[in-house]
């Protein structure tokens, strides 16, 4: 009997490990610097009238899209200090779902005029807007699968990677 040559044979899928508790951590310190770093951007210095193509309705959204990144500082602080699978699954679902909420508010006041351009900045502008509130969506179904798999799996079950 032969055996098949190398390139025949099946590989088995490589799995992922897991991050390490210090990698985990790091990766939420960072999320939350990195919101901090654009609430400061937006609001404070340059601040969102910097940019040509947003109007003056953009302080109709703006209470919104602070909200948004404002819980994605609180629950990446937390989820640096408890680390836990179910926590974050909940935290995932408080931001995708305050994000969502920015993302329709953009929809309906489109705080945004391109001027004469050539290229359907509009169109563009909608498609990604679409597409983000679906991933949105989705997003919540999965954070809530996540939660209730952590729950099942146990409170003290560290986070793992998605």
């Amino acid at each position: 009997m032969t055996s098949d040559p190398p390139e025949i044979q099946r590989r088995a899928p490589r799995r992922r490990e897991p991050l390490s508790p210090a990698a985990r951590r790091f990766g939420f310190a960072v999320a939350a610097f990195v919101n901090l770093l654009l609430l400061y951007l937006g609001n404070v210095w340059p601040g969102w009238q910097v940019l040509p193509f947003l109007t003056e309705e953009t302080v109709d959204v703006l209470p919104w899209i602070n909200a948004s990144l404002a819980t994605g500082v609180v629950v990446n602080l937390i989820n640096l200090v408890f680390d836990r699978a179910w926590l974050k699954a909940l935290g995932d679902l408080a931001t995708t779902s305050v994000g969502l909420v920015a993302t329709i508010q953009l929809w309906a006041v489109f705080p945004f005029d391109f001027g004469a351009s050539t290229f359907p900045w509009e169109i563009a502008v909608r498609t990604l807007l679409i597409l983000a509130i679906v991933g949105s969506a989705v997003g919540i179904i999965a954070a809530v699968v996540a939660f209730v798999r952590a729950l099942i799996r146990g409170a003290d079950a560290a986070a793992r990677p998605s």
